[in-house]
């Protein structure tokens, strides 16, 4: 019997954020090839016994598709790990391109994210009624561009909560670029290997977060968070959803006046 290959979301850092269906396959596994510079190798302990761990760390694209070749040609249930959530810049389509050339079946598993879990650490709403109700996760460009059309400048217009990923080493273009429509008092939070024992969360504003960052020397591994919502787990009073209220319906209960 051939399996699929099953690419699977590590999560951010913490092994128990891994999903139950996640962790079941890598304890079911005979062949892992996971990216050794970002999933926690604690992971890779609840592996059976005779499973066959790879490294794709200091691999190419055409090494690690030859690993995961191999071992469904050899009836092995693979796993391919990744870090987070494997859809988030994940650069796990042009893996499956190769699979569907050579004819390879392949699943996808998800995974908690680093935003997601920074906003846990925080205790933090991502989204507040009248605030903001909309969550753009981007980068800045690098070695892999990004369409013009995306440019940060214009994604910051809309004053949303805005995450942006690989880019903690160009701190200060980031601040620049979302400047000119984000006020300077508007708050950041820079999560540093969110999840992972050294976790540090970098709280500050548009004004400070530059130097409060190249202050604790984070060049990578982390993600900027900006937005009026990062007020709020400070003790800043929020707008109450509907979602709670009394004097609101909806499908399962009916408005309740106050007496």
């Amino acid at each position: 019997m051939n399996y699929p290959v099953y690419f699977v979301g590590a999560g951010p850092g913490d092994p128990e954020l891994i999903t139950v269906k996640g962790q079941r396959l890598l304890q079911e596994a005979d062949r892992i090839v996971y990216a050794g510079s970002l999933v926690p190798e604690v992971l890779l302990e609840q592996r059976k016994t005779g499973c066959r761990v790879f490294n794709s760390a200091g691999l190419t694209l055409d090494e690690t598709h030859a690993l995961l070749v191999e071992g469904y040609r050899g009836a092995e249930k693979v796993v391919r790990l990744h870090t987070g959530d494997p859809s988030l810049y994940g650069a796990i389509r042009e893996q499956m391109e190769l699979l569907d050339r050579d004819g390879i079946p392949c699943c996808v598993v998800p995974g908690v994210s680093a935003v997601f879990a920074a906003a846990a650490a925080l205790k933090q709403e991502l989204t507040l009624p009248e605030v903001s109700q909309t969550l753009i996760l981007t980068r800045l460009a690098g070695k892999t561009p990004v369409p013009e059309k995306e440019n940060l400048r214009s994604l910051a217009a809309h004053q949303a909560t805005l995450v942006i990923y690989l880019s903690v080493g160009q701190i200060e273009k980031v601040v620049s670029e979302v400047s000119s429509t984000y006020p300077s008092e508007t708050p950041v939070v820079v999560a540093y290997r969110v999840g992972w024992p050294d976790e540090l969360l970098i709280e500050g504003t548009l004004e400070d977060i530059a130097s409060k960052v190249k202050a604790e020397d984070i060049r990578r591994q982390a993600i900027i968070m900006i937005g009026e919502v990062f007020a709020a787990h400070k003790g800043t009073p929020v707008r109450k959803s509907k979602l709670y209220d009394a004097s609101f319906s909806h499908g399962f209960r009916k408005a309740k006046h106050n007496t």
